[in-house]
């Protein structure tokens, strides 16, 4: 199965080895790594990282998929990308991680992105529930999540061992039965009700 979502503003897909510049500039961006695992040494990481991804199944159980965020203009740019995580069937959850360019923040477009996906797993894949887990100080991801109505379920204390360091991990989820028609920002294709 192959993914290729569009909204408005994006295009979200599988990347190719042409966004391998892209994606090792800004995850190598230290605003951005502050909150990210994967801080790539090179771009031939990120070249061996791409491969690796365009050889995963995309909807498999027990397994991570990267897709790319693209701007839907006339000369699309990978502007970010999306970690998506199927646990085991039968949970039928996912976990969600996102991370944008600094320069293409504050623009909506980490929340287009999102909702755009969650349409689809909720839509399409009739997946029960989607998570996501935050350190507490990353107050643009907290924000961002509950902007798409994901609820805090959890706060763990000193739970992830994070460059070296005990932190604290939030956990912030939403159901299928709570997406339906709840989510605030009007999604391209959706019926209006306003006109």
């Amino acid at each position: 199965m192959e993914i290729d979502l569009r909204s408005k503003r994006l295009i979200i897909k599988r990347m190719g080895q042409d966004d391998a510049p892209a994606l090792f500039a800004y995850r190598s961006d230290p605003a951005v790594t502050r909150f990210q695992e994967w801080e790539p040494a090179g771009l031939d990481e990120v070249v061996e990282f791409i491969t690796a991804n365009q050889a995963s199944v995309f909807d498999e159980p027990n397994s991570w998929f990267q897709v790319g965020i693209y701007s839907a203009d006339n000369t699309p740019r990978l502007i970010g990308d999306i970690g998506i995580h199927f646990l085991e069937e039968a949970s039928q959850t996912v976990e969600l991680g996102i991370t944008i360019a600094p320069s293409y923040q504050r623009f909506g477009y980490g929340s287009e992105a999102l909702s755009t996906l969650i349409d689809h797993l909720f839509g399409a894949l009739q997946k029960h529930r989607i998570i996501a887990s935050i350190d507490p100080t990353n107050a643009a991801s907290i924000a961002l999540v509950k902007k798409v109505g994901m609820c805090q379920e959890a706060h763990f204390r000193q739970s992830l061992l994070y460059k070296g360091e005990w932190v604290d991990d939030l956990i912030f989820a939403i159901l299928r039965s709570e997406w339906k028609g709840q989510f605030p920002l009007r999604r391209e294709n959706q019926p209006r009700h306003d006109a």
